[in-house]
């Protein structure tokens, strides 16, 4: 990794009508659009989707380095980000977002670390949290019939029970919440 600070530049090209051509050195461009919600096609990447799959992305990306760092071994992590957009005091901004992540560890291995490290690639480089760590991280062995599930609750306990399938599964009540705001 380089020294920090680190800076990133990127340029949205457009002409008065269609797509806008997003283009930073070094990597291809991208076309985006509108989303539906706005009048657009809504079957390309939009700044409100590319905003929240960033904040995916990262979370991923941190907790692949904690993970490496830590020496955990693990299988998969899916990590699926939610955002809400809406106008408050008539400006448009995203209000909250929802994170969901679910990481599958080889049977055997150390689950209390792993729990650890998903809850600190939530909160990485930050003094307060994005998101508060709520039931919508999961944490699953493979090889087990009925995989054990971890979940880490709202004051940051611990609490297990056994649920084969999915752990995180879409619309489940108890997702984490991002109290925070960005304007979109």
């Amino acid at each position: 990794m380089q020294e920090f600070p680190h800076h990133y530049s990127a340029a949205a090209l457009a002409d008065a009508e269609g797509e806008v051509t997003l283009v930073s050195e070094r990597l291809p461009s991208l076309s985006t659009a509108p989303p539906v919600e706005f009048g657009g096609p809504g079957d390309r990447w939009s700044p409100e989707t590319l905003l929240v799959a960033a904040l995916a992305d990262c979370f991923v990306l941190t907790f692949r380095a904690i993970a490496r760092a830590s020496k955990l071994a693990w299988i998969s992590l899916r990590c699926e980000v939610e955002g809400t957009l809406d106008r408050v005091e008539r400006v448009t901004q995203f209000t909250g977002f929802v994170v969901r992540a679910s990481l599958r560890v080889p049977e055997g291995a150390n689950q209390e670390q792993a729990k650890r490290l998903l809850a600190r690639a939530e909160r990485w480089g930050r003094s307060e949290p994005l998101v508060s760590v709520g039931r919508g991280m999961g944490l699953s062995t493979a090889g087990a019939s009925s995989e054990p599930r971890l979940a880490l609750g709202r004051s940051g306990t611990a609490s297990a029970d056994h649920h084969p399938g999915v752990l995180s599964a879409p619309g489940d009540p108890d997702r984490t919440r991002c109290r925070g705001r960005a304007r979109g």
